[in-house]
């Protein structure tokens, strides 16, 4: 087959599947901007290798088979991605100095627009929040790659144990045993599903409302009354995690740069699922600009978590603006 032949026959079929790859090689990798160049070297691999595909199984089987040994290899020279939660150490001092780890692969968030998670989408249950949110991509990370693997493609995927035993070349029994273990880690270290609630009903909307206007407000008092008991926030690239609305209120007022109202403007988003908030920062020549990202969980009882993440590259991939002009009217997606 010739290579026009090739493109002109495997390209139309294969880009349907380039959302859910991503989304699979999300979730294997913990970082967004990995997996874009995961999800290109998988093409790239398919394209080259698609004049011997027999049709033995679906293209997007093949596809998952060859992003999945695609993302193994990659993750041999690579460590796990945590969240500042997920270093070990207990919460921290939020009156102390903040400490930046540079050195650190951190987890990144990835934006649901990328992922096309339409209940229109054939591939909906490939992309499905539940199985992206932020808590479950960082308790992946704490599974080896292979186990990781086996979870995602018999959880996610739904695949047969015995697909799954062919495509990393050990047994059907390893395989289950593999998923024992993994589940059993997942269990531990991610939230039940009923701890967390789609950011959806009119409830959840007035509480979102109300943080924005926080921020915005520059009133810190009314933000604590909005979090959990037990809230936690962390923002890498620093190390410290911090719990409780009280010592939420101080990490904040100790550190953030605003000096009062109308110095943050938030523009909503959604992240992995959740609600998220690109926060823009105004400085000495009056201009807001980018300078954060919130992603939120919300319980029942309020806003449980809040991870911001610094890596102001992630507002491309949001499709944030770097600056925020004046007229624009930010309003809950």
């Amino acid at each position: 087959m010739t290579d026009s032949a090739v493109r002109d026959e495997f390209t139309p079929q294969a880009e349907k599947y380039r959302r859910e790859l991503l989304a699979h090689c999300y979730r294997m990798s913990g970082s967004v901007h990995e997996a874009e160049d995961l999800v290109q070297e998988t093409y790239l691999k398919a394209w080259r290798a698609y004049d011997k595909f027999e049709g033995r199984s679906s293209l997007r089987t093949w596809l998952y088979r060859i992003a999945t040994t695609t993302c193994l290899t990659a993750l041999e020279t690579k460590g796990r991605r945590p969240l500042p939660t997920g270093l070990g150490a207990p919460s921290s001092d939020p009156s102390a100095d903040l400490v930046t780890r540079e050195e650190v692969p951190w987890l990144e968030p990835i934006p649901d627009e990328m992922l096309g998670t339409a209940a229109a989408d054939p591939a909906v249950v490939a992309t499905s929040r539940d199985s992206l949110r932020l808590a479950l991509i960082a308790a992946l990370q704490f599974l080896p790659p292979k186990q990781r693997a086996v979870l995602i493609l018999r959880e996610v995927l739904a695949w047969p144990a015995a697909d799954v035993a062919s495509l990393l070349d050990t047994s059907t029994a390893a395989v289950n045993s593999a998923l024992q273990r993994a589940r059993a880690q997942i269990a531990q270290a991610a939230p039940s599903e009923d701890a967390v609630l789609e950011p959806v009903g009119p409830e959840q909307r007035a509480v979102l409302d109300k943080y924005m206007a926080a921020f915005e407000n520059y009133d810190f008092a009314s933000l604590t009354e909005l979090l959990t008991q037990d809230a936690v926030w962390e923002m890498p690239p620093f190390d410290g995690w911090y719990q409780g609305p009280a010592a939420i209120r101080t990490l904040i007022e100790t550190n953030c740069p605003a000096g009062g109202p109308g110095d943050m403007r938030l523009v909503p988003t959604v992240s992995n699922g959740q609600p998220a908030f690109g926060l823009y920062m105004r400085e000495g020549d009056g201009v807001h600009r980018a300078f954060q990202l919130q992603v939120l969980s919300l319980g029942p009882s309020g806003v449980g978590h809040v991870t911001v993440f610094f890596d102001l590259t992630l507002f491309e991939k949001f499709g944030l603006p770097a600056v925020l002009d004046g007229s624009t009217a930010p309003s809950l997606p």
